[in-house]
C-alpha cells in the first residue's frame, strides 16, 4: 500500500480490533510523560547505567532500531500494531526515532523544564495531535474538520509551552501549524508519527544552526 486512505477505520486493521485500535491511542498519549522524564529525572535514570542523558536516549534509539529491525525480519505485530506493519517500519519505531531526534538534537537551553522548551511541544503535540486528527477522521468527518481539530490542539500544546516552558512565542506561532502539517502525508512508507516531529523540528535545528 503506497497510499493510506483519509478516512480508513484502523480498528478494522489493528491486532486486537477496536481493543488494540484504543491500546494504541492510550499508549500513545501516554507518550506524553517521555519529555517531562526526560527533563526531570534524566540524570537519575541515566545514571542507573553510568550515561549521560543524552548518551542514554542514543542507546535507546539504538536498541529501538535493532527491535524494530528484527521485528521487520520476523513479520511480526504485536496488539494494536496494523497488519501492513508487518513488513515495513511500525509506527512505534518511527515515533521513538522521531522523540529520540527531538531530545537528542533540539536547542535545549535554560533549567529544569524549561530546556524542554521546544521538545515538550515537539513531543506533546505528537502524542495529542495525533489521536485527536485520527479519531475526526475515523468519523468520516473529513481532513479539513481534522485539519481544524488538530490545529485548535497543536495550538492549545504550544501556547501552554510559551506560558509553562518559556517557549518563544513566535516559534509557537510557525511550528504549532507544522506538527499538524504532519499529519497530512497519507503515504505508508513513512509514519506521521514522525513527521508530526520532523516537520516543526527542522525549522527549529536550521534557526539554531545558523544564528
Amino acid at each position: 500500500m503506497s497510499e493510506i486512505p483519509v478516512d480508513i477505520d484502523h480498528a478494522k486493521h489493528s491486532v486486537g480490533g477496536a481493543g488494540g485500535h484504543w491500546f494504541r491511542r492510550g499508549t500513545h498519549i501516554a507518550m506524553c510523560i517521555i519529555p517531562f522524564a526526560y527533563y526531570l529525572w534524566g540524570d537519575e535514570i541515566a545514571g542507573f547505567v553510568n550515561l549521560t542523558p543524552r548518551e542514554f536516549v542514543i542507546a535507546v534509539l539504538v536498541f529501538f532500531v535493532l527491535i524494530e529491525a528484527i521485528r521487520v525480519k520476523m513479520k511480526i505485530v504485536i496488539v494494536g500494531q496494523r497488519e501492513y506493519e508487518a513488513n515495513q517500519i511500525s509506527a512505534l519505531g518511527w515515533g521513538a526515532f522521531a522523540v529520540c531526534l527531538a531530545l537528542i538534537l533540539a536547542s535545549q537551553e535554560g533549567d529544569g523544564l524549561e530546556a524542554g522548551k521546544y521538545t515538550i511541544p515537539l513531543i506533546c503535540g505528537l502524542t495529542f495531535v495525533d489521536p485527536v486528527m485520527g479519531e475526526v477522521k475515523r468519523a468520516k468527518k473529513g481532513m479539513k474538520a481534522a485539519i481544524f481539530v488538530g490545529l485548535s490542539v497543536s495550538y492549545t500544546v504550544w501556547m501552554a509551552s510559551v506560558v509553562l516552558f518559556s517557549t518563544p512565542l513566535i516559534a509557537a506561532f510557525f511550528l504549532a501549524p507544522l506538527t499538524v502539517a504532519g499529519e497530512v502525508p497519507r503515504v505508508s512508507w513513512i509514519d506521521d508519527n514522525a513527521t508530526m516531529i520532523l516537520f516543526p523540528l527542522i525549522p527549529i535545528l536550521l534557526v539554531h544552526w545558523i544564528f
